[in-house]
């Protein structure tokens, strides 16, 4: 089984390194194509306006200068013999729950593997305290990132669609299990805006996610990731909303 690995952390994350091990227990054909620096939040976004550039670092490994869209599509148009049997991305540093996976690149780098219909999976490893850099532990990544995607990766995928694991903010030992749950939502009216006045006296702002008011009761990745769970969701690219096309449909109709 060939596995592509990627992220958007960057070529050097600890998290990438901790997705190595993990893949590597289910394969020994790797490759790893990552962005050469840090890419979060930069979504499903491709570069256009500059070139992209290549750089292999040993045999099957290569970083890109650009976005995590843009490493998958030079692993799959110009670095891999051929294509992967799976799309790994991740572990990424921090959460990708609920309606954050719009922002991901860590996700975003899995859809387009699907949109190439390849197996495509997202990993992310969940932490709760702040300032941490690097140093975010991958405890629950470690311990159950094996169990998450063996049956993953003999489990049939529809075509133009992903899954989105996240490993909560615990020691291996302490994790509870892993749990299907379906998409969760944030209110976002409520997310923290942090202002600032840099050294030459002008003034900034930084988003910050944390905090933010979710689904209420326990069905969505948002609280079962707070319940101490594994959560596992499948995605779907087909963003259509069906409910709505007769009913917009008839209002055009002549």
């Amino acid at each position: 089984m060939r596995i592509l690995l990627t992220n958007d952390d960057g070529i050097h994350a600890p998290g990438l390194k901790v997705l190595e091990e993990i893949a590597r227990g289910f394969s020994d054909d790797i490759w790893v194509v990552a962005p050469a620096e840090e890419q979060s939040g930069a979504g499903h976004s491709l570069t256009l306006t500059r070139p992209v550039r290549l750089h292999q670092h040993d045999a099957r490994r290569f970083s890109v200068s650009g976005t995590p869209t843009d490493a998958v599509m030079m692993a799959l148009r110009k670095v891999l013999p051929q294509a992967p049997d799976v799309v790994l991305s991740g572990v990424n540093r921090g959460a990708n729950l609920g309606d954050d996976v719009t922002y991901s690149g860590t996700v975003a780098a899995a859809m387009e593997g699907a949109l190439a219909g390849i197996r495509a999976i997202a990993l992310s490893q969940v932490y709760h305290t702040e300032g941490l850099g690097d140093a975010v532990p991958f405890d629950a990544a470690r311990g159950w990132g094996a169990r998450a995607l063996g049956p993953l990766l003999q489990a049939p995928f529809a075509p133009r669609s992903l899954v989105n694991v996240n490993f909560p903010p615990l020691a291996a030992e302490a994790v509870r299990g892993i749990r299907v749950a379906r998409q969760g939502f944030h209110d976002y009216a409520r997310g923290a805006l942090v202002e600032g006045v840099d050294p030459r006296g002008y003034a900034y702002f930084w988003f910050g996610l944390h905090g933010i008011a979710h689904t209420s009761g326990h069905a969505t990745d948002l609280e079962v990731i707070d319940d101490g769970y594994v959560t596992v969701t499948p995605l779907q690219l087909d963003l259509t909303h069906e409910a709505a096309l007769a009913e917009l449909a008839g209002r055009y109709a002549a």
